[in-house]
């Protein structure tokens, strides 16, 4: 747990040019704030406290305008930018190096059991007010523009997605424009 704090300060300090220092990105980045707590919500949550983890969640909700369930999975060097309105839904899992901007959602449809929320990749951005919901698949290494709605349909790996709905224009490096691919509907 604590590799993966010391790679989130190490992305806030490479993602955001406002962190001049080490102390300042401490104690005024309040989005790391809330990734740390995550971090230590998610380690109870792992070990099977009860209530805990999610009183921390919540505080950390309250303090901070990002809201993260301690159950997700979020990989190392993770950074929010301005935070306020990140939501981060229960089987939500998130890839190393992912950025996202404030107002993102990582939510469900309530259509679906189980897994419910999305899975990205490593590397992904995700840009201001984006909605990404249901069970569905976000490649590496993928830019999603701001205002970008994303609901049931993958998006594939090495793409710039933008628009509502959400449509490629640019995979591997070459500029197109079509629709994503749908995600199966639950049984």
């Amino acid at each position: 747990m604590f590799d993966k704090i010391c790679r989130d300060i190490r992305a806030v300090r490479e993602n955001d040019p406002a962190a001049r220092n080490l102390l300042e990105t401490l104690l005024c980045h309040t989005p790391l704030h809330a990734i740390m707590v995550y971090r230590l919500a998610h380690q109870l949550y792992r070990w099977k406290l009860p209530l805990f983890p999610r009183l921390l969640a919540t505080v950390a909700k309250a303090a901070t305008g990002v809201e993260i369930h301690p159950a997700a999975e979020i990989g190392e060097g993770f950074f929010i930018d301005h935070g306020v309105g990140v939501v981060i839904g229960e089987t939500a899992r998130v890839g190393k190096n992912c950025v996202m901007f404030h107002n993102v959602t990582l939510g469900g449809t309530g259509k679906h059991q189980g897994k419910r929320h999305p899975t990205v990749g490593d590397n992904v951005l995700i840009g201001t007010n984006s909605v990404l919901l249901g069970p569905i698949a976000v490649g590496s290494n993928t830019l999603i523009g701001a205002n970008s709605f994303i609901i049931m349909h993958d998006v594939p790996p090495n793409c710039t997605v933008v628009g509502t709905p959400a449509r490629i224009i640019k995979q591997d490096g070459r500029r197109v424009d079509r629709p994503l691919a749908r995600t199966a509907e639950p049984e």
